[in-house]
């Protein structure tokens, strides 16, 4: 991870691919191992254009629901097929009957398969003239979905998952009306397709916060869904009425029920 004066993050709000068509690809590595390594991430243009990404995501979504009005581009299809595809090899992969309760094994299947074809995944939503990226930006796909090791899943997962969209957009795959799209439709799947992970193989959280989060597992439906509530008036959320209008419209809530369905 090369150190780079910082400048203003890419988002989705730039009309023109970040990257030039010179640019060389590369697989990523692990660069942060011990707590100082943070100070060299966060002055890196990546942390820049990573905190670039969520916040214009975060400002795009203000006020606005599931039901809102917004285009479905052909990536954002695209990328609801790719995690379409990660569903049904759950459907295809089922738990292996096992002493432990937790960390049922038959997911190290499902991540194996998902191991060999992410290159390919990725591929299908590439322009095709930054095929090359796939590699690079496969890593990040494959970092989404939790530890094939410890057979858990954490917030450090759900950042990869922004960070592989971020790449997305990086490469022009995905465009500046994309951004209701990427948080209502793409992330929303997302989040589906991790529960459904979690519950299925009984997945670890991956260093739980406690009292400190409100999930053990997920943590940007609560700063994303949180910006949808600026339409509503101060505390008119805590109303009943209020609350039946936009508790299936807004990631906040979906995150909250997420945690119940969880069981957590």
């Amino acid at each position: 991870m090369a150190e780079t004066q910082q400048q203003s993050g890419s988002t989705p709000e730039d009309e023109a691919p970040q990257v030039p068509d010179s640019v060389t690809f590369m697989v990523p590595k692990k660069e942060i191992s011990m707590v100082p390594d943070m100070g060299k991430w966060k002055r890196s243009q990546a942390y820049a254009d990573y905190m670039g990404f969520v916040l214009t995501l975060n400002e795009g979504v203000k006020g606005k629901k599931f039901t809102s009005e917004y285009k479905v581009s052909e990536t954002v299809e695209k990328l609801l097929d790719l995690l379409g595809t990660l569903d049904r090899w759950i459907d295809e992969t089922p738990p292996v009957d096992q002493p432990s309760r937790f960390g049922n094994k038959a997911f190290r299947t499902w991540y194996a398969k998902l191991d060999q074809e992410a290159e390919a995944l990725v591929s299908t939503v590439l322009p095709a003239d930054k095929s090359a990226a796939a590699p690079e930006i496969a890593v990040y796909l494959k970092e989404s979905v939790g530890n094939a090791t410890r057979i858990d899943y954490g917030t450090g997962h759900e950042a990869a998952f922004a960070a592989f969209l971020c790449c997305l957009c990086k490469v022009g795959a995905l465009r500046v009306d994309d951004q209701l799209a990427i948080v209502f439709q793409v992330f929303n799947k997302y989040l589906a397709v991790m529960r459904k992970l979690q519950k299925t193989y009984r997945m670890e959280p991956a260093g739980s916060q406690g009292v400190w989060g409100l999930d053990d597992f997920q943590f940007l439906p609560f700063i994303w869904g949180s910006s949808q509530f600026v339409a509503l008036q101060r505390r008119a959320w805590l109303v009943h009425t209020a609350f039946r209008d936009w508790d299936k419209n807004v990631l906040w809530f979906i995150g909250l029920s997420l945690n119940r369905l969880g069981g957590r």
